[in-house]
């Protein structure tokens, strides 16, 4: 086990996505402005290298936000991480204006992602999973003065312990399968499509199956179309067809950061009605142009009398029974009442993810944690989780819809956000740390 008993950082980042890398520029920003005092970090992330739901990473996917809403530039305008300066260093500006799209390739902005993550190798630790966070032992006053956190090296098995006056967990969504669904070779999850559509042959997939009414379900329906002209291809959803996702300039503020204070300090009825007018921004909708383009390709069926797009609408998976390599689907249909059966060679679930729930994580830590008369987490408006009797933080990117809004886990806010919490995070923090322990500090990274 390394133990480095010097190392106190301002604050442990858990997770290294979109939400802690925007916090690390924040932070790094700060250093460059007060180089006499900077802002300590270390990140810890599971996966071997920077990934941003890679697995949906299909040809032609755009992004559902303004290149502008990057990781920088809502906070910070002329942020040298900002997505401008990842085209012109790209040597791609001027093709990029000429384009005159606001709305990159989601593939694009992943390679944007990635530049910005190489700027901080020497802050991220990799193929680190964090397994525990905990009280440092007590103080000279007899109150707890640091947290320890401590990671372990998913290729080594070695354990890593570091001290710091803060935490920030951003470790991302968790996908979401209907129950009694289990995931294996031919039952995905639409968060590793790619990866587990490459591992097969396709000439082998002659009848798929998508499940899911929202942006993900929509767009794998239409790359399984375009890339198996050979297979039948079923979309499954309960809705009598495909919500089209209400993108227009008034509804789109619902994600301005101004909509988070209203949303925080609005009353139960104003937050209630947040979610009812404006759920349909974000959440099982599409993209008008994705459902343009699977209508067409329908109606050009019709057109050639020939059919292998099939859209099963008011249609329920009941159960998937698996034996071998096949796979048969029982499916309610809502408008007769009636049961059918589908046989496929893979069905992929585009049912969503769960919020970030930090319980675990934080073990015996999570008692200090004060929750609502829902069991809900509190939070501040800094986000981090209401805990009194904590003289440190403890700040959570994602799993305050019910606090913070319909931005919480989007990309939208995040430059906004990740500079909120540097500020609490370094407002906090001690006047001056003595110079062996910054010292220790720089070193361990």
């Amino acid at each position: 086990m390394s133990t480095r008993a010097h190392e106190v950082y301002d604050v442990v980042g858990i997770g290294f996505g979109p939400s802690n890398l925007s916090l690390a520029i924040s932070l790094d920003e700060h250093r460059e402005n007060v180089p006499a005092h900077p802002a300590t970090a270390v990140f810890f992330e599971r996966q071997p290298a920077f990934g941003w739901h890679r697995n949906m990473l299909l040809p032609s996917a755009t992004m559902q936000i303004s290149f502008l809403k990057d990781l920088a530039t809502f906070r910070n305008p002329v942020s040298r991480f900002g997505y401008v300066s990842y085209l012109h260093e790209s040597g791609r500006l001027a093709r990029f204006v000429n384009n005159m799209d606001f709305f990159p390739t989601r593939l694009e902005f992943h390679q944007y992602l990635e530049w910005a993550a190489a700027g901080f190798t020497d802050r991220v630790h990799y193929g680190h999973d964090v397994t525990s966070v905990r009280l440092a032992p007590d103080g000279a006053d007899g109150r707890p003065g640091h947290l320890v956190v401590e990671a372990r090296d998913t290729t080594t098995g070695a354990v890593r312990q570091v001290l710091t006056r803060n935490v920030a967990i951003s470790t991302g969504l968790v996908p979401r399968m209907p129950d009694g669904m289990e995931r294996d070779e031919r039952v995905w999850h639409s968060s590793e499509f790619l990866a587990k559509y490459r591992r097969m042959n396709p000439r082998d997939l002659t009848s798929v199956a998508v499940v899911g009414a929202g942006q993900s379900a929509a767009e794998i329906t239409r790359f399984l179309y375009d890339s198996l002209p050979h297979a039948q291809v079923s979309a499954i959803f309960p809705s009598y067809g495909y919500s089209i996702a209400d993108d227009t300039p008034f509804a789109n503020q619902i994600f301005d950061p101004a909509a988070v204070d209203d949303y925080y300090y609005g009353t139960d009825q104003a937050r209630e009605s947040f979610w009812r007018y404006h759920k349909n921004t974000n959440y099982s909708v599409v993209d008008a142009d994705v459902i343009r383009d699977l209508y067409r390709r329908s109606y050009a069926e019709d057109v050639d009398g020939t059919q292998r797009l099939h859209f099963l609408n008011m249609t329920r998976v009941r159960e998937v029974k698996r034996a071998g390599d096949e796979t048969r689907v029982l499916l309610d249909t809502l408008l007769d009442g009636h049961t059918q059966e589908l046989d496929v060679d893979a069905i992929v679930f585009a049912t969503g993810y769960d919020s970030m729930e930090p319980s675990r994580l934080l073990g015996e830590l999570d008692r200090y944690c004060l929750r609502d008369a829902a069991g809900r987490h509190r939070v501040e408006r800094d986000n981090r989780l209401l805990a009194p009797e904590l003289p440190f933080g403890i700040y959570i990117q994602g799993g305050t819809e019910h606090t913070h809004g319909l931005s919480s886990a989007l990309l939208s806010n995040i430059a906004v956000r990740s500079g909120e919490i540097a500020d609490s995070v370094l407002a906090t923090r001690p006047a001056r740390e003595p110079a062996a322990r910054r010292e220790h500090a720089a070193a361990a990274r």
